[in-house]
């Protein structure tokens, strides 16, 4: 769907019918059940099903649409979790939170480890904007979380998202299934003596807390991070969210404090692996460099370059926080109402952020520069 044709969201008293949309991908022909959240005028839909997956079905793909006479309802935790283990290999098992549906292969402990590291994310994520006066609300549906037993397991099992790139990535979150997958951590062979088997809660605890772990960690807790974020309110998904900001917000609560029953003492203190990086960027840091991280996501997506934009990104937001949280705050407000499947293009981006932050970018770079100088 091109991003000139697309118009608006449904209007509230149709967004909650369930729709049966059959669509035709190559040889395959399915029928999925949801509400339909845009409808573009060259007719292709953004369609929700009732275990939260987003379909974008281009107009050629579309066979047949029929509404229903019944109101979309999400799956329940029970009929979700039913769902899932029919999805995945034969041996998966569910566990549960008050949040969370973890469907993992992996041992209960670790299982119940996560779970309860995941819900000390959620608190403490949700209390830290909600105390600065963003509006949140709960997530229409359970937060799902897939653990495998093991690295290769899980590789097989991404590689259909992710491609070739699976067996280096720890973990993701995907916008489309809405769900964060990784693999049990304490299998990692770096981590453990040999012949270690971890099993309670105090010895994952203990293997995972020790530096060597730290950046496994903070990988999913990054990505878990973009779940909360994403079925909060704070961000929709498939919307026009710079990635300077949702991977900036993911940094600064990324990395936990495994020793505090707590999980994080201080939430936002100094990312020191991002800011050793954003030093190291800033004798070659073009001008420009604020205004392209602004602009567009091709400096975040680009793996030449990624690393650089990822620490300028934290410290961005960093920076923002602590120095300008009014017009911050404002700034997520105004990114939280985004429509889906709209893309700004970098001159828009840019007067919105101008918009939030004042029109002269150079006085503004300078600032962030000095006070980002001052950071221990």
């Amino acid at each position: 769907m091109g991003c000139a044709l697309l118009i608006a969201l449904l209007t509230p008293g149709s967004l909650y019918a369930l729709e049966h949309v059959t669509l035709r991908r190559g040889d395959q022909q399915q029928t999925v059940s949801g509400k339909v959240a845009v409808t573009a005028e060259d007719g292709g839909l953004l369609l929700m099903t009732v275990d939260g997956t987003l379909w974008t079905i281009e107009p050629e793909e579309l066979v047949d649409r029929k509404e229903d006479q019944q109101p979309f309802h999400p799956l329940s935790r029970d009929e979700l979790a039913k769902q899932m283990l029919s999805e995945l290999p034969a041996g998966f098992e569910v566990y549960t939170t008050h949040h969370y549906l973890i469907c993992h292969n992996t041992s209960r402990e670790y299982a119940a480890w996560c779970g309860a590291l995941f819900e000390r994310l959620y608190k403490a994520f949700t209390n830290f904007w909600v105390r600065k006066g963003i509006k949140l609300h709960d997530p229409e549906f359970p937060l799902v979380a897939i653990i495998f037993n093991t690295r290769e397991s899980y590789a097989k099992f991404a590689q259909a998202e992710l491609g070739p790139r699976a067996p280096s990535i720890v973990g993701y979150y995907s916008l489309r299934s809405n769900r964060v997958t990784m693999y049990d951590l304490t299998g990692i062979e770096s981590l453990r003596a040999a012949g270690d088997r971890r099993s309670s809660a105090a010895q994952i605890n203990q293997m995972l807390a020790q530096p060597a772990a730290e950046q496994v960690v903070a990988t999913i807790i990054h990505e878990a991070t973009h779940q909360i974020a994403f079925n909060s309110g704070l961000q929709p998904r498939f919307a026009d969210i710079p990635l300077w900001v949702s991977e900036g917000i993911a940094v600064y609560f990324e990395t936990p404090d495994l020793q505090s029953a707590k999980g994080w003492r201080n939430i936002g203190a100094v990312n020191t692996s991002r800011l050793d990086r954003f030093r190291q960027y800033l004798p070659q840091r073009p001008a420009t460099s604020l205004k392209t991280l602004i602009s567009d996501d091709k400096r975040m997506r680009d793996s030449h370059v990624a690393l650089d934009a990822y620490a300028e990104a934290w410290a961005l937001n960093y920076y923002l926080i602590r120095h300008h949280p009014k017009q911050y705050l404002a700034y997520l407000q105004m990114l939280s109402e985004k429509q889906q499947m709209l893309w700004d293009d970098p001159q828009s981006r840019l007067k919105e952020f101008q918009a939030a932050f004042g029109d002269n970018l150079g006085q503004l770079d300078a600032d962030f520069l000095r006070q980002m100088q001052k950071v221990r």
